[in-house]
């Protein structure tokens, strides 16, 4: 799996299968399905081969150094 995160809070906003083509550009990213216009090449990071959590869902975890971590709000 593919997670994209937000550079800033960590949070895993999107998860896609290894098979799906990303593209990070300056003011977009480019899914097979959609375009996320509020993320882009320099506010977030595509990283592969990560296996979430059973119960992901965006912005439920963040992900640090290979470590999945539950998002607690106060």
């Amino acid at each position: 799996m593919k997670t994209i995160i937000h550079n800033e809070s960590k949070l895993s906003k999107y998860i896609f299968e290894d098979s799906d083509s990303i593209t990070m550009e300056a003011d977009k990213i480019i899914t097979p399905k959609f375009i996320i216009g509020d993320l882009n090449a320099s506010n977030s990071t595509l990283i592969e081969f990560v296996e979430p959590p059973e119960d992901w869902d965006g912005n439920k975890y963040t992900f640090e150094n290979d470590t999945w971590t539950l998002n607690v709000v106060p």
